[in-house]
């Protein structure tokens, strides 16, 4: 087993200590379940119930009964298809966006499907975040974790599609000639919100130094993996790993992981497969 650095020794018995004054208590997350076919909501109910963080409040068949509960019950994140009768899950989320609730839910795209136009369209409509239903549980719970707290969830596989899309929309309008304001304005609060392409011209210049170890720890994130499993490869704590993702979103001037690893690309630290 390897032995700690002393740079993460430190960082270890900092977290350690701040642990031992406080408890570990999580927010009830309050989600709405939305897919037109009942045992897919069954399923995820019972999923969802083995974490004691999370409350389904309500399961929803179709877009038009989904505005209607979210409206009554303010939940704090919607899992939600794409693929539903009456008012379809783009839609939906579009009249989610427009009502103005007093608790506006996170929303997390929970679907079968991976092509580019579905994907863009729900993340311009304002979706936090695309799953795709072969995601394992943990992956599950991750996502509704970090984007109930504000974060924004793309599996690799999603934002690779995403990021080549961005990158020919930007390439085009270089191309025609559009100015930069123009280029940023997007309906999309998770798009608007990512790192624009980084100009040929500015690729090369330095940004603030990755340590060895951050280094790794971004690898790792750009592979995927949560905390805990970076933690486990790199045989440290989970809560060393949340210091160096602190740092390397600090460095690269990101506001989540997703925006990490999207400059990290862009500045060639890491390749999206």
């Amino acid at each position: 087993m390897k032995s700690l650095c002393p740079i993460d020794a430190m960082i270890d018995a900092k977290y350690e200590q701040k642990a031992s004054k406080k408890g570990a208590v999580r927010h009830m997350i309050r989600i709405i379940l939305v897919d037109d076919h009942p045992i897919v909501r069954e399923g995820l109910h019972a999923l969802l119930s083995t974490q004691t963080d999370f409350q389904v409040i309500a399961q929803c068949a179709n877009g038009e009964e989904t505005l209607q509960r979210a409206e009554t019950l303010q939940p704090d994140l919607i899992l939600l298809d794409l693929e539903m009768p009456i008012l379809d899950g783009v839609e939906t989320i579009r009249r989610l966006r427009s009502l103005h609730l007093v608790q506006e839910p996170r929303i997390i795209v929970f679907t079968a499907f991976d092509d580019d136009d579905r994907i863009i369209h729900a993340i311009q409509a304002g979706a936090n975040g695309y799953l795709l239903k072969n995601a394992p549980r943990d992956e599950i719970f991750q996502a509704i974790r970090i984007t109930s707290a504000g974060g924004s969830i793309l599996q690799p596989i999603v934002a690779s599609k995403l990021f080549h899309h961005w990158s020919l929309q930007e390439k085009d309008a270089l191309r025609q000639g559009q100015s930069e304001s123009h280029r940023q304005n997007s309906p999309s609060p998770l798009v608007g919100n990512m790192p624009r392409a980084v100009p040929a011209g500015l690729v090369d210049v330095p940004i603030e130094a990755l340590t060895e170890r951050e280094r790794e720890v971004l690898g790792l994130v750009a592979q995927g993996m949560p905390n805990k499993e970076i933690a486990s490869h790199l045989v440290i704590s989970e809560r060393t790993v949340k210091f160096h993702v602190s740092s390397i979103l600090s460095k690269l001037g990101a506001t989540n992981r997703t925006e990490a690893v999207a400059l990290a690309a862009q500045r060639g630290l890491i390749t999206l497969r």
